[in-house]
């Protein structure tokens, strides 16, 4: 996410799910407040005081290798620590949820906690709310968000987002963007552009429209690895995990693939969880790559953080999918799936 209540978080996720829109009923001068509230909420007072170093990228040679997803989620995933106090192993903000779309937020938000992340902040509308907080007190739930189907009230919202994403990077603060976020990334493509503590987790469509746009062409699917960097050093060193059969993933100057099998049966939901699970992943890679501010961490990583929290969060994704898939079969759903992550995550990192 973004941030924690107040104070600025080194980890982002901004997940746009479906229509959230502003209220009609409001006037302008009200949603611009409740707008500035949470740009306020999210970005804090003490920006320029948090800034961390970018790790820069580094090429393992050739346009694609098979990551090791194991040794990735081992390397990244930190110790118990009693002496660690809450917040210190990630906190995550998410920015979604409407009337009719409330399991996207929630599942991202809910995975988050699930696999290790102390605290989870959902930034939504007020009809979304107490549903939203229905499914699981662990959640901080925030009711700022207004609905509206007016296209006018529309714009004033992608233009709060706009704000968010843009004080994000003048705090070197990472996020992922899902869902209905990739349409406005799509449309205006400096937001994230040349700032590469951005993650883009499109699926088949919103990959299509990313290329057509940004590289004038289709999809090619017989160089998709080339294309896909090709894509992401366009946009400027933007992460972007390509979902699909093998998930893969660039930051324009490598291209690493995760070809775990999962499971077969596609139920809606896996998205949020893999957004969630980056987010998480992706703060942690952090801690790593800074030294001074990681704590009680194990060892340090020259990998592009991105690519690892990528990694790291589709190989366990895929995992707790099979596992769940073994256990219900063709009933399987998304919240079996999260149901199923710590499990995954202690096969691979038991604490010890």
């Amino acid at each position: 996410m973004l941030a924690r209540h107040g104070v600025l978080s080194g980890l982002a996720w901004l997940n746009f799910t479906k229509s959230y829109m502003l209220h009609p009923n409001f006037s302008s001068s009200s949603v611009l407040r409740r707008q500035d509230h949470l740009v306020r909420t999210l970005c804090g007072c003490n920006a320029k005081n948090r800034r961390r170093k970018i790790v820069r990228a580094m090429s393992s040679g050739g346009i694609s290798s098979e990551a090791d997803a194991d040794s990735v989620l081992r390397t990244l995933t930190p110790v118990l620590d009693p002496k660690l106090h809450k917040g210190q192993a990630g906190k995550i903000a998410i920015i979604g949820g409407c009337r009719e779309y409330t399991g996207a937020p929630y599942f991202a938000a809910i995975s988050a906690l699930k696999i290790g992340a102390d605290l989870s902040h959902v930034f939504c509308t007020k009809d979304a709310a107490p549903v939203i907080k229905s499914y699981s007190p662990e959640l901080i739930v925030h009711p700022v968000l207004e609905e509206s189907y007016s296209l006018r009230d529309f714009d004033l919202f992608q233009e709060c987002v706009s704000k968010i994403m843009k004080l994000a990077r003048e705090s070197n603060i990472p996020f992922v963007v899902d869902g209905d976020g990739l349409f406005l990334i799509t449309d205006s493509i400096n937001l994230v552009s040349d700032y590469p503590l951005a993650v883009l987790t499109p699926n088949v469509n919103e990959y299509k429209r990313l290329v057509q746009k940004v590289l004038n062409c289709e999809v090619n699917e017989q160089n998709a690895q080339e294309q896909l960097c090709s894509l992401a050093r366009e946009i400027g060193g933007v992460t972007i995990l390509r979902k699909g059969k093998s998930d893969l993933i660039s930051d324009g100057k490598t291209v690493k693939s995760v070809s775990i099998y999962g499971s077969p049966r596609r139920c809606g939901g896996q998205g949020d969880i893999l957004s969630g699970s980056v987010a998480v992943f992706l703060s942690w890679a952090r801690q790593l790559s800074s030294p001074s501010e990681a704590k009680e961490t194990v060892g340090s990583s020259s990998e592009n953080p991105a690519i690892s929290g990528c990694v790291a969060a589709s190989g366990l994704l895929r995992k707790a999918a099979l596992l769940a898939f073994e256990k219900k079969k063709r009933s399987t759903l998304t919240s079996d799936i999260i149901d199923c992550l710590g499990e995954s995550l202690e096969d691979i990192c038991p604490v010890s």
